[in-house]
C-alpha cells in the first residue's frame, strides 16, 4: 500500500513528470500537496493505471489536494538542456506555481536539482510508494495527454492523438517519411539513432 507522507509533521509536495521518453511535445511536471491522511485504493504510478482510471482520478486528486500545480518545459528547452534537466526545470516551475511553499519535496526518481529553500528526498520508483508522487504522476500524464490530443489535428501525419508523441513504430516511420515537425525534439535524432531504424 502507498504511503501518504514521509513525515506527517511537515507539509510535503510530491513531484513527478510525464513525457520524458517522447519524441515530440513539451515535458510536463506536477507538484501535489495532499492531506496527511489521504488514501485512495486505486491511486498508483500512472503507468500502472488505465487511461480511464487516470482520468477518473484527476478530479478527485484536484478536489482533495491541499494544493497542486502543473508546468511544462518546451521542446526547445529540452534540446538546449537535455531531457533530464528540462524535466527538473518543469518540476521547479510546478513547485513555484503552488500557492504556498511546502516544507519538503518528494521527488520521483534518483535525480533532482535542489529547489531554493526547500529540502527534498529523491526516491526511485517513488510514484509506486507515495500517494503525493503518484498523484503528481497522474496529473502530469493526463494534462500532457490532453495537450498532445489538442495538437494532433495540427500535425495529423504523426498520429499524436494515439501515440501522444511516444516513439511507436508508426510515429517513427512518419518522421522518416515527413520529417520533423516544429514540435519534435531535435536532440533525440542524434542521441537516439536506433529510434529511426
Amino acid at each position: 500500500m502507498l504511503l501518504s507522507c514521509l513525515n506527517v509533521h511537515r507539509v510535503e509536495a510530491g513531484c513527478d513528470e510525464a513525457g520524458r521518453g517522447c519524441l515530440a511535445g513539451d515535458v510536463f511536471a506536477a507538484a501535489v500537496i495532499l492531506p496527511p491522511d489521504f488514501c485512495h485504493p486505486t491511486l498508483n504510478d500512472s503507468k500502472q493505471l488505465t487511461e480511464k482510471q487516470r482520468y477518473a482520478l484527476r478530479p478527485f486528486i484536484e478536489e482533495e489536494a491541499v494544493a497542486w500545480a502543473v508546468a511544462v518545459a518546451s521542446p526547445k528547452e529540452i534540446d538546449r538542456l537535455n531531457i533530464l534537466h528540462a524535466s527538473i526545470l518543469a518540476m521547479h516551475r510546478a513547485i513555484a506555481l503552488l500557492p504556498f511553499p511546502p516544507q519538503h519535496l518528494l521527488i520521483d526518481g534518483p535525480h533532482f536539482t535542489p529547489y531554493p529553500g526547500i529540502a527534498h528526498t529523491a526516491i526511485p520508483h517513488g510514484d509506486a510508494l507515495y500517494f503525493s508522487i503518484a498523484a503528481a504522476s497522474v496529473l502530469a500524464k493526463t494534462y500532457r495527454d490532453d495537450y498532445m490530443k489538442l495538437l494532433a489535428p495540427l500535425y495529423p501525419s504523426y498520429d499524436w492523438s494515439r501515440n501522444k508523441g511516444y516513439p511507436t513504430r508508426f510515429h517513427r516511420q512518419a518522421i522518416l517519411r515527413y520529417g520533423l515537425s516544429p514540435l519534435h525534439r531535435r536532440s533525440f535524432t542524434s542521441s537516439h539513432p536506433t529510434l529511426w531504424t
